[in-house]
Parts: C-alpha cells; sequence; structure tokens
C-alpha cells in the first residue's frame, strides 16, 4: 500500500542521493544489498529501508539523520492511520 507522504520519503530519498552524486548501486553496494532494485523501490515509495540503514544513508547523502527519521515518521504514521481506517470501516459493514 503506498501513500503520499512514503511517496514523498522517496523522493526526498532520490534528490538527496542525486545530490550526494551517488547511483543506486553506490548506495546498495554500501549498504550491502545485493540489487540496487531495493533502493529503486525505496525511491519508488513502495518501501521503507529499514531503519538501521537509514543512519547510514543519511551519512552518504550528507543529511541529518533526524531529517530522514521525521519524514520516515510521518510516512509510518500516514501509512498505519490508512490501514486502520480501512480494517475499521471494513468490518462495520
Amino acid at each position: 500500500m503506498s501513500t503520499k507522504k512514503r511517496e514523498e520519503f522517496g523522493i526526498l530519498l532520490k534528490d538527496k542521493r542525486v545530490a550526494a552524486g551517488l547511483s543506486q548501486g553506490d548506495v546498495a553496494k554500501a549498504l550491502k544489498w545485493s540489487t540496487n532494485q531495493f533502493v529503486s523501490n525505496i525511491e519508488r515509495g513502495i518501501a521503507f529501508p529499514p531503519i538501521d540503514a537509514l543512519k547510514a544513508m543519511a551519512k552518504m547523502y550528507k543529511v541529518p539523520a533526524q531529517e530522514l527519521y521525521n519524514q520516515m515518521e510521518e510516512a509510518t504514521i500516514e501509512m498505519v492511520t490508512k490501514d486502520l481506517q480501512r480494517r475499521f470501516h471494513s468490518s462495520r459493514k
């Protein structure tokens, strides 16, 4: 389930990666991920990065880790809220 905030978070990460002069492959290699497809999925708002990778991404992208944490937190809250609303309303039928 994609949400607006998660898509915005993905765009933010892509913009920061590009500004740092890194490719998706560079990020995947630095984080020891077997493929850059996971980076692509994160940037398209399909997936979140693992929490433990967020600090490393912030360092690579030369941005405060707290900025990324805050954005991911907002996206997570939006996603959970929408899921709860959907489940609650579907169970009331």
